[in-house]
């Protein structure tokens, strides 16, 4: 059994960072999803692809697929640049801008 460990990144409606600290151990698919003709819905007999296992760091999930025999992929997470200075709504109408700020 093939797995992949991951930090999730977020997700483009989030503007927080809310749910990606975790790191996710989840299983590849073993077999193809298979489509039923008459209502076009996608079925699989392979219950382990339903499974996403949540660990608090790297190491826990290592350790995990380590002890359970799994053939793991590591992939780690772009790390963001950090803004420099966070710019909100407020800093339209700031007194010090470096232009003139118009409609």
């Amino acid at each position: 059994m093939r797995a992949r460990i991951y930090q999730p990144a977020k997700t483009a409606m989030q503007s927080g960072t809310a749910k990606t600290h975790n790191w996710v151990l989840e299983f590849d698919p073993a077999a193809p999803r298979n489509l039923d003709p008459l209502m076009g819905w996608t079925s699989s007999a392979d219950t382990q692809s339903q499974v996403r296992l949540r660990f608090e760091t790297l190491e826990e999930a290592e350790d995990y697929a380590r002890e359970h025999g799994l053939d793991y992929t590591v992939a780690r997470p772009h790390q963001r640049k950090p803004n420099i200075r966070a710019r909100g709504y407020g800093e339209n109408f700031a007194t010090d801008r470096r232009t003139v700020w118009t409609h």
